[in-house]
């Protein structure tokens, strides 16, 4: 059988950072791995900072867009897509969701034919900040939730800009999260791998490769009632990398622009080079990348689309 692995964490956790040294792992053991991008857009930006992955060992696929009111049809391709993958001779895949994502999806589809003979569940990975925002959405904290309540292992991101409070401060959150959710599960600070990622050993990964799963229960949410999460597309701005990021920054401050956890994407330089751009309120970063489309995506909670893009309509 094909083992199968879930990345979960919300929104600019770490996700696609945390799969690229996982996957290297996996690839330096002899495993042939493909990794499927599970996201509800149309454009998926995740796939393509992980192109330099991809060769003999590794090939990337992707769920085709949908929507978060379409999620039937959503799961509808995700089944599709396994059992397109399932034939391809993978001795493991790695699921890469959405930030916002339905647990379920992954394991109720996991048990209907022919998947329920393909595939087994090696490891459900929960990805979290180590400074974790304090305040967040009941939306959001329930997302938190059900990532946490079914992980085999959880992985704190950027230990190494984190005080220990920091830190003890993420766990006690989730921990919170997963009451408020009616899930018995609690969590302790010495269960979690909090390690700089750069200094993960094999050891270290073969571990969180047979972390497995769990079975704690919560109570459920329909968060897509809300209407809350949203992705909104910029195509083509044509900004310089000053003004994009004074823009995208003031975007963060704006409270009537929404409720903005991540902007990610890509823009040319003077040079007409790519770079990639990965900002949360905490943080920002802009790399160089091989290849790149230029698109910016907003990420958060009651968006409003026109304030935003008066901030890109500047020159």
């Amino acid at each position: 059988m094909v083992k199968i692995d879930l990345i979960t964490g919300f929104l600019g956790s770490g996700k696609t950072t945390f799969i690229k040294k996982y996957a290297d792992y996996l690839i330096r053991q002899g495993c042939n791995i493909g990794i499927l991008e599970n996201d509800y857009g149309a454009i998926n930006v995740d796939m393509m900072l992980l192109q330099e992955l991809e060769g003999e060992h590794c090939e990337l696929e992707m769920v085709s867009g949908g929507c978060c009111q379409d999620s039937d049809a959503h799961r509808r391709r995700f089944k599709t897509k396994l059992i397109s993958m399932g034939m391809c001779g993978y001795d493991r895949i790695l699921v890469e969701p959405s930030g916002v994502f339905d647990m379920d999806e992954f394991f109720d589809t996991l048990q209907e034919e022919p998947l329920d003979q393909w595939y087994e569940i090696g490891s459900v990975l929960a990805i979290v900040d180590a400074r974790l925002e304090d305040i967040l959405s009941p939306e959001a904290n329930y997302v938190l939730a059900s990532e946490a309540a079914s992980a085999g292992c959880i992985v704190m991101s950027r230990t190494q800009e984190a005080s220990e409070e920091e830190q003890q401060n993420a766990v006690a959150h989730l921990n919170r999260a997963l009451e408020h959710a009616k899930c018995s599960r609690r969590l302790e600070l010495e269960h979690v791998v909090r390690k700089n990622w750069e200094e993960l050993t094999d050891a270290d990964f073969e571990e969180i490769a047979s972390a497995g799963y769990e079975h704690a229960s919560y109570v459920k949410q329909d968060y897509s009632e809300h209407g809350g999460f949203e992705s909104l597309f910029f195509m083509n701005l044509g900004m310089d990398e000053k003004a994009l990021l004074q823009a995208v920054q003031e975007i963060f401050s704006n409270n009537a622009c929404g409720t903005v956890f991540r902007v990610k994407g890509f823009f040319k330089d003077r040079a007409d080079a790519w770079k990639e751009l990965n900002m949360t309120r905490c943080r920002q970063s802009v790399q160089p990348i091989k290849r790149g489309q230029e698109v910016l995506i907003v990420i958060g909670e009651h968006l409003d689309r026109t304030r935003i893009a008066a901030y890109f309509e500047r020159r």
